[in-house]
Parts: structure tokens; C-alpha cells; sequence
């Protein structure tokens, strides 16, 4: 009996080591695989630059190794040994796409609607790449939340899209509808004048939804389209920090910088344990909100506080 019951605890002892040693196993994390990340920028303009230095230093000091090319002139010696192909811009994405090869690719500051409408296909290679991609877009929710918040009395959005846009607008739709706020939609064709447009939809509108649409918002029709809207009192919601410089109420935008962290955190990511694993395509994750005070007053607006709003967008810190 006393032999049984020594055999029953030694038994009991060895399983109770295995559940420790099962329990501590679980707790440990992967470690991280030395790779090499090829950072391709569209070219050496200081927002590109912003973005791999920010990858940079957060991936600083640990054990990947980090290279820069730039689109003009990639070959496919440029990838050769990289893991991973981090393309910063959609003229860093086409450059790559061109390319042989199966290097996984994670494309940041790339437009939703160019990553859906075409260039997603095209870095996939049918199917000999993973692709992933962080937008250059916020997302609708959180440009009608910021609607709400800081314009509570707006009724109605006004947003201007080119026709390669146009598969985004039920989904713009619906968040700005979840917010007891209708949507005013001009529609710029091909051969179309954007200033009728644009008169057409701020008629009926409480404030104008820019969107980073190439059609419709650049360096040649920005200035018009915020005097245009100055002169019709109707407020713009811009997506960049110089839109709200050029004259727009207020912009909820990322930073090369945030972009630049987020990629990294991406990258930590896609890289942790053996084969590359990227994440899903996302909308930027670290964002903040600029005021362009002048014009607040200009149009009789009191908003809140820069932070405040950040703050109650729910703005990682």
C-alpha cells in the first residue's frame, strides 16, 4: 500500500512539473527572426523621408536590418535577400509591382480606393506576393464622428469624388448616416468641370468632406476649392495639415511620423516567428486634429480644443 501510494505522488510531482513547464512555455513570446526590410520610397521628398526615418528609429536596435531604394531606378537586385518590401507611396508600389519576385509587400501612404481598384492585383502578382497595405485615408467613421463633434448643429456633408472613387460611397454613406447626418454627392466625370461641381454641392451642404482624391484635391485646384467654399460660408473638414494651413476650418490627419510608427509596429508584426505573416490592410491607427483658428473666426465657429477632440476621438497617445 505504501509503495502504491509513493508511486501515485511521484506521479502526481511529474505532472504538476509538466503543467509548469507547459505554462511557462506558453508565456514566452517568440523571439523576433533577424530579416532584412527594404524600405522603397516614391522619391526623396521630406514626407517620404519622415516616414523611413520614423521606421528607423523605432526598429532601432533590434535584430532586422533596414535598407532605403527609391522607385526610380528599382531593380530586382534592389530586393534581392530582403524579407519584406515596406513601399512608401504609389509610385514606390507600382515600382515593385513591375518587379518579379515574391517579396511580401506592406504599401503605406497608398489611397484606399488605388489600393482596392487596381493596385492590390497588381502587387499580388497573382498570387505570388502577400500584400498588405496601411491607407493614406481615415476612415469614414471617424471623419463623420469628427463632423459630429466639432460641428454639432451640420446636417449635411458635401463630398466631391472622381468616378474612381465612386465604390467607396455606400461605405461613406452609412458612417455619416450613423451620425444623423446625410451625405450631399457630387460626382466629378472624366471630362467634367470641377468648379460646377463643387458649387452644386455646397449649395445644399453644412460643410465640405475633403477626401484625398488626386482628381479633385491637388496642388492646381486646392486654393480654389477652399475660396470657393469660404465664399459660400461653408466649412472644410481637409485631410492634411496643410489643407487646414491653406485655409479649411479644421483637417483630421496622420503624420509621415505616426504612419512611420505604425509601419514599424507592422513590421514587428509581419516578422515575429519564422515565414513573413502580414497583417490586414489598415486605415491609419495614430492620428490628430489641426484648427485653422483664422477661419474659425472668419465663419463665426467656436470649436474645441485641438487635444480635446483628439482626445475624445479616442487618439492613441
Amino acid at each position: 500500500m505504501t509503495r502504491w501510494l509513493t508511486r501515485s505522488q511521484n506521479v502526481f510531482q511529474d505532472v504538476v512539473l509538466l503543467g509548469l513547464a507547459c505554462a511557462c512555455l506558453a508565456l514566452v513570446t517568440p523571439p523576433a527572426v533577424a530579416a532584412r526590410v527594404t524600405v522603397v520610397l516614391s522619391d526623396d521628398s521630406p514626407p517620404y523621408q519622415e516616414v523611413y526615418q520614423a521606421v528607423r528609429d523605432h526598429l532601432q536596435g533590434g535584430p532586422h536590418d533596414l535598407s532605403r531604394a527609391y522607385a526610380q531606378g528599382l531593380t530586382t537586385g534592389s530586393l534581392d535577400g530582403t524579407h519584406l518590401a515596406v513601399t512608401v507611396g504609389v509610385r514606390a508600389a507600382e515600382s515593385v509591382a513591375t518587379l518579379p519576385g515574391r517579396t511580401p509587400v506592406l504599401a503605406v501612404l497608398v489611397p484606399r480606393s488605388w489600393y482596392a481598384k487596381g493596385g492590390r492585383a497588381r502587387l499580388l502578382d497573382s498570387g505570388r506576393r502577400s500584400v498588405a497595405a496601411i491607407y493614406l485615408d481615415q476612415p469614414f467613421e471617424r471623419q463623420a464622428e469628427l463632423i459630429r463633434l466639432a460641428l454639432p448643429d451640420a446636417q449635411r456633408a458635401g463630398v466631391l469624388m472622381s468616378e474612381d472613387q465612386e465604390g467607396l460611397v455606400g461605405e461613406l454613406e452609412a458612417a455619416l448616416q450613423a451620425r444623423q447626418l446625410g451625405l450631399v454627392l457630387g460626382i466629378l466625370p472624366s471630362e467634367g468641370r470641377l468648379m460646377n461641381t463643387l458649387e452644386n454641392v455646397l449649395s445644399e451642404s453644412d460643410v465640405l468632406l475633403a477626401e484625398t482624391d488626386p482628381r479633385v484635391f491637388n496642388r492646381n485646384t486646392a486654393q480654389s476649392l477652399l475660396l470657393t467654399s469660404y465664399r459660400y460660408r461653408t466649412p472644410v473638414l481637409g485631410y492634411s495639415h496643410s489643407l487646414t494651413r491653406a485655409g479649411a476650418l479644421l483637417s483630421l490627419h496622420s503624420s509621415p511620423a505616426q504612419i512611420g510608427r505604425q509601419t514599424a509596429e507592422s513590421v514587428i508584426v509581419a516578422l515575429q516567428g519564422g515565414a513573413v505573416r502580414l497583417p490586414p490592410p489598415a486605415h491609419p491607427v495614430y492620428f490628430g486634429i489641426s484648427i485653422n483658428e483664422q477661419v474659425a473666426r472668419s465663419l463665426g465657429y467656436t470649436l474645441p480644443p485641438e487635444d480635446e477632440l483628439e482626445k475624445r476621438l479616442g487618439a492613441p497617445r
